[in-house]
């Protein structure tokens, strides 16, 4: 993980440099950085826009007694997209816009939850239930290796 990280950092710097220096080659210094300026500004709106919508959305299915789990993974991929949208470069301010496609965050979900599985069983006498998460990428690095298993409990209080 440091590895990645390291490189993490290491790597989008050095990317975000070169594409800046690229594209005020072609349309002048003072474009690019208004450029930058102005992503970074509509960035900040649609952020704020989507986000709102998705702590309205959160809200509405926890007062529906439902699991907000589609709206929790939206407000994410806003937070990360706000992120990125506020960190001065192209390359950024590109995933960061792509995170609030509503289309490419479906996808992406999608993708996240073909790579992992949630069991429910229901304990009828005392009315709680056992959760447990698998993951099924940890399932197949090793294969007499038993999937990652995390549990836990919650009682429901009404």
């Amino acid at each position: 993980m440091f590895r990645f990280l390291f490189l993490l950092f290491i790597l989008v710097p050095i990317v975000e440099i070169a594409l800046l220096i690229q594209v005020s080659e072609v349309i002048g210094g003072f474009a690019t950085i208004a450029l930058v300026i102005v992503t970074a500004i509509v960035g900040a709106k649609l952020v704020k826009q989507q986000g709102m919508g998705a702590i309205q959305n959160v809200q509405l299915q926890m007062a529906q007694g439902q699991m907000p789990a589609k709206e929790l993974f939206t407000g994410l991929c806003v937070i990360i997209a706000g992120v990125l949208l506020m960190t001065p470069g192209i390359m950024t301010d590109f995933f960061g816009f792509l995170l609030l496609t509503p289309a490419i965050r479906n996808k992406l979900a999608a993708g996240l939850a073909s790579q992992a599985t949630v069991r429910m069983s229901t304990q009828a006498n005392q009315g709680s239930a056992h959760f447990q998460y698998h993951s099924k990428a940890a399932a197949h690095e090793e294969p007499n290796h038993q999937p990652t298993t995390i549990d836990g409990e919650f009682e429901r209080k009404d």
